[in-house]
């Protein structure tokens, strides 16, 4: 037999290693991906979107950078969750406990929850105020979206609460027609990009609110938590940082949709209009966008982001309650097992639709969860920061140039929380 010819079997064997393989890796990434896609989605919230349409209507296109500046911040702050919550296979609050105690476990986790149901309020009043666009009574949808989130969550299938919260939480995407539809000005869009006026008090407040606003602190709690209850393992690491970055794109995206649809509209003719609801945004982009895109595009896409918001906020509260008191705290449980859990989950949602529909001054209340948020960065990231060093084996931890990097930008993001809420406050 001649030395070229191949021997027999080598071409079916090469083919029989690639495929495989091929195949266990297209296998892990898609096993992989979903919390990162979930918790970023989440991140652009009824909160996060009507601050993006008051950024466009008062400063045009000038906040559109910042929007870009924090993507690497959200990546690295998440990522770091996703690293202690494979590698240790524990949630964040059970990390807390074990490393410092159950008296900064219960600080960290009550003030979470607290956050966890003021952030439900803006979530349920953002879909009641899609639903009254289209004459619904805000009843009605509260209470249709209550059921419908405590129906997904009681499935007993972490799996199946990613894939409808995802769906639906992509109807975020709408967004990008309704700013195409604004017929946003090219050169405007540039000179925007290079002007941030920092010595203008009102611009500084709104760039504390956008970048106050990146790193919520049941973000934290939810993407560790989500990464442990679907079982993945250190092979899926590198695939998991993929969908945490594709993750921290997509949602500064949606922020830079929101931003263009209202600063080529209403920031071009009535920059100081009130914009505090999706009600008031969607009628000043009505003689815009018409009313198709006002309220069906601007609509639905508030609803996505609403909605998995929701879902993801409570799934926070719930499992950082769980990781702290030690009762079974998993979405794959039976609602026999993880009964503690699900009680958990469920009245999360009833309490925050019931501070809606009390008539209380959600305007009040929203600020006061602002400042409450605001002041809770430095105590979560700080735990963050430092469980990364002392939970984390000396080979998966951070090293060199990305470690003060990621110290760095945390503190910046920790200060802009404190400066949120001392402008709020003053």
């Amino acid at each position: 037999m001649s030395t070229l010819e191949p021997l027999p079997g080598v071409a079916s064997l090469t083919r029989e290693a690639v495929f495989p393989t091929w195949k266990r890796t297209l296998a892990i990434t898609l096993a992989a991906v979903g919390p990162g896609l979930m918790v970023m989605l989440a991140d652009t919230d009824a909160g996060s979107i009507v601050t993006a349409a008051q950024s466009g209507a008062q400063w045009g296109y000038r906040l559109i950078l910042p929007q870009i500046l924090l993507i690497p911040v959200l990546y690295i702050v998440q990522e770091m969750t996703v690293r202690l919550g494979i590698v240790t296979k524990k949630g964040h609050a059970e990390l807390i406990r074990e490393k410092f105690g159950w008296g900064w476990t219960a600080v960290s986790v009550s003030t979470l929850f607290l956050a966890a149901v003021g952030s439900l309020v803006t979530e349920f009043a953002g879909i009641a105020g899609v639903g009254e666009l289209f004459g619904l009574p805000a009843h009605l949808t509260v209470l249709a979206a209550t059921v419908l989130l405590v129906g997904i969550g009681v499935t007993g299938s972490y799996r199946r609460v990613e894939r409808v919260g995802i769906a639906i939480g992509l109807l975020e995407l709408l967004f990008l027609p309704a700013a195409l539809m604004a017929h946003p000005d090219g050169r405007s869009l540039v000179a925007g990009l290079g002007h941030a006026p920092l010595g203008d008090r009102g611009y500084l407040f709104m760039l504390a609110a956008n970048v106050g606003a990146v790193i919520m602190p049941w973000m934290v709690f939810y993407q560790q938590g989500a990464v442990v209850d679907k079982g993945l393992e250190s092979r899926h690491l590198r695939h998991a940082r993929l969908d945490t970055m594709i993750g921290s794109i997509l949602t500064q995206l949606v922020m830079i949709f929101v931003i263009v649809a209202t600063a080529a509209t209403i920031g071009r003719t009535d920059p100081s209009r009130s914009l505090n609801d999706i009600r008031e945004i969607s009628r000043a982009l009505q003689p815009f966008l018409g009313w198709a895109g006002a309220r069906v595009v601007f609509g639905l896409g508030m609803v996505g982001a609403s909605f998995i918001a929701a879902l993801v906020v409570s799934l926070a509260g719930a499992w950082g309650i769980g990781e702290a008191v030690g009762f079974p705290h998993s979405l794959n449980d039976t609602i026999r097992k993880g009964r503690w859990f699900y009680l958990v989950y469920t009245l999360a949602h009833v309490g925050g639709a019931a501070l809606v529909l009390s008539g209380m001054s959600l305007v009040t209340l929203t600020v006061n969860i602002e400042v409450m948020n605001a002041l809770l960065l430095p105590i979560v990231l700080g735990f963050l920061l430092v469980l990364e060093v002392r939970a984390l084996p000396e080979s998966v931890r951070m090293h060199g140039w990305y470690r003060w990097l990621a110290w760095s930008l945390s503190g910046i993001v920790m200060a802009f929380g404190l400066v949120t809420a001392v402008l709020v406050v003053v």
